[in-house]
């Protein structure tokens, strides 16, 4: 069952919460608070830019001290950002005069709703507890979820539910590692798999931790003695593979950056440049993953390829986009007939994440199906290469397609004046099942 998934993906984390909770005094209900924000997903990612198992905005999460840069995702890691929701907790509690409902109710949809609808209603001469405030649906369902879960876990029995068994006993401890380490050598070190590592450490977005911090990782408690003892005999400027690369003509920090699989702010940032200004023979240290990249598979990238790839239902078929500039997805969700929420939502994205030049993007379209006397057809994708004398207009003569769909399918070939040979197109055709 669905609370059964989230219980397993909880046990991880839920004793830490717990603990946390007591020591600053705080309903222990609201450790079930993550099953209601993110699903117990440290990973989840909302429309409206929430990340993380506490589903902190970026903006809230900054005022809570949750770093967010290209190496880490404060909101997404479990330590920071269990205290952050319970400082936030602890200070809408105050302004709410002790009523946790209404606190709870300002988490999902902000203080100043609630605030809002408390006065409407004094306004009215109406009762403003929590049930007979105007706030938004999201939030009418929100505060009664919790609130059912309480019930549900405290007396699994009267609803005739069997709680999935966890231990009362802490999963993790946290371990002091002093600065940057590839993922995949902690993960050798401790004896266990890499998704376990970012399963625990989710806050990290790439192959490494952050060169800045925090300096730390969580292990299961039965590894981290081992984890230790191996982690000292490991000098710091061997947890992390660096190659020494030589700048060539035609050569820019965009362009290493992206073939080292890193940015240009790193680049800038491990060689103290104060410009992007390089010169030819100049040498640059970059910091590169000491495994294969396909490896990290929770890493940031290897998830969103993941979620790109993976279809939303069948009959769809996927297309490859280079944003352009001037684009939104607005307008680009307009020339494939979806919606924006939709273009997001196959890019693990919020529709307020800004889109950039070069950026790829997935959209899955609809594969047409008709009926005929000799059976059911089907949508077929294939990939034709253009010969010598060809043109759109031939092409789509010879697979019974519009010229207009074709430049849809391939908005990267068709941006040029004229097709080449050599280019390739892919095509959607119709083909009889018998």
């Amino acid at each position: 069952s669905y609370l059964d998934r989230v219980s397993r993906r909880g046990s991880r984390y839920l004793y830490f919460i717990v603990e946390e909770l007591e020591k600053a005094n705080l309903p222990l209900e609201i450790a079930l608070l993550p099953i209601v924000e993110s699903g117990f997903d440290p990973f989840g990612y909302s429309h409206g830019r929430a990340s993380g198992p506490w589903q902190f905005i970026p903006s809230t999460g900054r005022m809570y001290g949750l770093d967010q840069d290209w190496w880490y995702d404060g909101r997404r890691d479990i330590v920071s950002s269990t205290r952050a929701a319970i400082a936030y907790l602890t200070r809408l509690n105050r302004m709410f005069k002790g009523d946790w409902l209404h606190a709870l109710a300002a988490y999902n949809s902000g203080e100043g709703t609630v605030s809002r609808a408390i006065r409407r209603n004094k306004k009215a001469g109406k009762a403003t507890d929590f049930w007979s405030l105007d706030l938004p649906k999201e939030t009418r369902a929100y505060v009664p979820k919790l609130l059912a879960l309480g019930k549900l876990f405290k007396n699994p029995e009267k609803y005739n539910y069997q709680l999935r068994t966890m231990a009362n006993e802490p999963y993790f401890e946290i371990v002091n590692i002093g600065g940057q380490i590839d993922l995949a050598q902690a993960a050798d070190m401790a004896g266990i798999s890499i998704d376990e590592v970012y399963l625990l450490n989710p806050g990290f977005n790439q192959w490494a931790t952050s060169p800045t911090g925090p300096h730390r990782l969580l292990m299961p408690v039965a590894k981290a003695k081992t984890f230790r003892s191996k982690l000292v005999s490991i000098p710091t400027d061997e947890r992390v593979t660096w190659v020494r690369y030589t700048v060539e003509s035609g050569d820019n920090l965009a362009l290493i950056a992206k073939h080292h699989n890193t940015t240009v702010n790193v680049l800038q940032d491990v060689n103290k440049m104060s410009s992007t200004l390089i010169r030819v023979g100049q040498q640059l240290m970059i910091p590169v993953a000491g495994s294969k990249i396909e490896s990290y598979t929770l890493s940031s990238h290897q998830r969103l390829l993941a979620k790109q790839n993976r279809s939303p239902s069948q009959n769809r078929i996927k297309i490859n986009y280079v944003v352009k500039s001037g684009d939104s997805f607005w307008k680009i969700s307009q020339k494939y007939k979806t919606t924006s929420k939709q273009l997001a939502r196959w890019n693990n994205m919020g529709l307020k994440d800004p889109l950039f030049a070069g950026q790829k993007l997935v959209v899955w379209l609809k594969g047409e199906k008709r009926v005929n006397r000799t059976g059911r057809s089907v949508t077929k994708k294939i990939i034709y290469t253009i010969r010598s004398g060809d043109s759109l207009a031939k092409v789509a003569g010879k697979f019974r397609v519009k010229i207009a769909d074709i430049k849809k399918w391939n908005p990267k070939v068709t941006g040029q004046k004229y097709v080449q040979p050599g280019d390739r197109l892919t095509l959607l055709i119709n083909v009889v099942a018998g």
